[in-house]
């Protein structure tokens, strides 16, 4: 088989990667545990951000630029974020041409309010913006499918990536090369190794947390747990998003999408028996639409306040029956359907659940890992939201960012001329690994993982504490691994990671809350929390921020 570019992953990152390396006349392939209908960017709901300047607001590229930074607490790479920002227009005029329908109105395209942002910048489909970016996605790549410049491997499963760990076709920059990867055919349990620059866009780490986890279940985390477990870099892994506005379903969190709050919804508690917006209250210039991390935060606190009773609602009632019917339609079926409850009359019960992972693979301007011939891209890479995400900007990164790798591909290609793949040991080409069989994991797995999910839970809330992570890095430590396979023991591995970031950082800073240093450190920790592994042993270490290069 000839070398391709091997994306792992078919969502939006991975099929922007795609429809770019396509484009340009580069093969490549796409694997996936699912089609592309089913990952996890169809869940998403409220929009994509662009500064198109179309509400009569005055937007710019500059303001979203700024208010992208200051919402991830000034911890993103700026030239990064810059790029994604002056980019957005032309990628959201890109997506309109490929017949993505978002919401206009009296025939005019329209934007709404979104969470840390002044302006009206997030572009939607009602609350249904994830899938029809997806489904339009998928309909451009498939022309390419047909000429044979995209090869689609579903139900296939990351195995193992090919590093080698020496210097190879001239490379400098890295001890590391990445000549391919083996992946598993679930259907068949055939093994095959695909050989070529390898581009990760498998999702974030959220399932880590298990059942308080809004994403889809197939989104375990073990794609980054793997390339962990050889060698690559992790970057801050204890910035986790917990959504303000979620509830429970069977088996995960449902998200009630912050387009609800755009469009007038508002949290309130019963404080002294009488109801009590405290958002608004506490924060009168943005009040529901600060950062998620803001809402988060404060839900809890008054969820905790003895004076109050313990619960928080979405208050939607005041909506207009023209938000409901245009806009909201899908999001109030959704809610009826799972909850039994009628947002358009009667408030809904609400809760943080775990959204989103600002960390992941730690990547440089152009998507580039710690391995040469590595990349990643979209919710997996650590790139563009810093200590905390702005609502509307996850699309807008996972597009761009998959765009972003694929160029750098492409840059690169020459690079590659003379590799050699690696060799395959007996536990790669084995039939004996977590995805064997209709049961999908083994049990012993199981009860590692579900013990693992429940310390994360607790240690890796929204309020941390030393002591409370030491006793979550303790209890990880006495997980019986015996029988566990090796899939299992390595997201064992990224979750101690996770805590050891979390306890390396002693400071608040957007989404990583230390009761115990809850004032925020500049001087020592606006950097990036770099995690690695070497010689079976965990480094945890901080690495500068790019400086913002001076513009023309």
């Amino acid at each position: 088989m000839g070398a391709r570019v091997v994306i792992i992953g078919a969502g939006l990152a991975g099929l922007s990667a795609a429809l770019e390396l396509a484009g340009a006349g580069v093969a490549c392939v796409l694997v996936s545990p699912q089609q592309s209908e089913r990952a996890q960017s169809v869940m998403a709901e409220g929009g994509i951000n662009a500064a198109l300047d179309i509400m009569g607001e005055s937007d710019s590229p500059d303001e979203h630029f700024q208010e992208t930074m200051a919402g991830g607490v000034w911890l993103a790479d700026p030239n990064a974020v810059r790029g994604m920002v002056d980019e957005a227009p032309q990628l959201v005029r890109d997506l309109i041409a490929l017949g993505v329908p978002f919401q206009t109105e009296r025939g005019r395209m329209i934007q709404r309010n979104f969470g840390g942002q002044k302006k009206k910048r997030t572009a939607y489909a009602k609350s249904s913006t994830g899938k029809v970016l997806v489904t339009a996605l998928v309909d451009a790549v498939r022309r390419y499918e047909v000429a044979g410049l995209v090869e689609r491997l579903p139900h296939h499963r990351l195995l193992r990536l090919d590093i080698q760990n020496e210097s190879l076709c001239g490379q400098t920059a890295s001890d590391s090369f990445c000549a391919g990867a083996w992946v598993h055919d679930v259907y068949s349990e055939e093994v095959l190794h695909l050989a070529g620059p390898v581009i990760l866009a498998s999702g974030g780490i959220g399932g880590m947390l298990g059942a308080r986890n809004t994403g889809t279940t197939i989104n375990t985390g073990g794609v980054t747990a793997i390339a962990f477990s050889q060698g690559v870099e992790l970057a801050n892994l204890e910035f986790l998003q917990y959504h303000p506005t979620t509830v429970p379903i069977t088996g995960k969190r449902m998200l009630i999408s912050e387009a609800a709050r755009g469009e007038g919804g508002r949290l309130f508690t019963l404080r002294d028996g009488q109801p009590w917006y405290f958002m608004e209250e506490k924060y009168p210039e943005l009040g529901n639409l600060m950062p998620r991390d803001v809402v988060s935060r404060e839900e809890t606190r008054v969820m905790a306040d003895p004076r109050c009773c313990g619960t928080v609602w979405l208050d939607l009632q005041g909506l207009s029956r023209d938000v409901w019917r245009h806009r909201l339609s899908d999001l109030r079926e959704e809610i009826i359907h799972y909850l039994s409850i009628d947002p358009a009359g009667e408030p809904v019960p609400v809760e943080p659940g775990m959204h989103y992972c600002m960390g992941g693979i730690y990547v440089d301007e152009r998507h580039r890992t710690s391995a040469t011939g590595l990349y990643a891209a979209g919710e997996c890479a650590a790139q563009y939201h810093g200590a905390n995400r702005l609502g509307g900007n996850s699309l807008l990164g996972a597009i761009y960012g998959g765009r972003v790798a694929a160029r750098t591909v492409l840059a690169e290609l020459d690079e590659f001329a003379g590799y050699e793949p690696g060799e395959a040991d007996a536990s790669i080409v084995s039939a004996e690994h977590p995805y064997s069989g209709q049961a999908g994991v083994l049990l012993s797995d199981n009860a590692a993982e579900v013990a693992m999910e429940r310390v994360l839970e607790s240690s890796l809330g929204i309020l941390r504490d030393r002591a409370g992570i030491e006793v979550g890095i303790a209890a990880l430590e006495a997980i019986d691994c015996k029988g566990v396979s090796e899939h299992a023991s390595m997201r064992l591995d990224l979750a101690q990671a996770m805590l050891r970031s979390a306890l390396a950082r002693e400071e608040s800073r957007g989404a990583h809350t230390r009761t115990d240093f809850p004032e925020r450190d500049d001087e020592r920790f606006q950097r990036t929390t770099v995690a690695r592994l070497a010689g079976g042993e965990i480094h945890i270490g901080f690495r500068e921020i790019p400086a913002l290069r001076c513009e023309a």
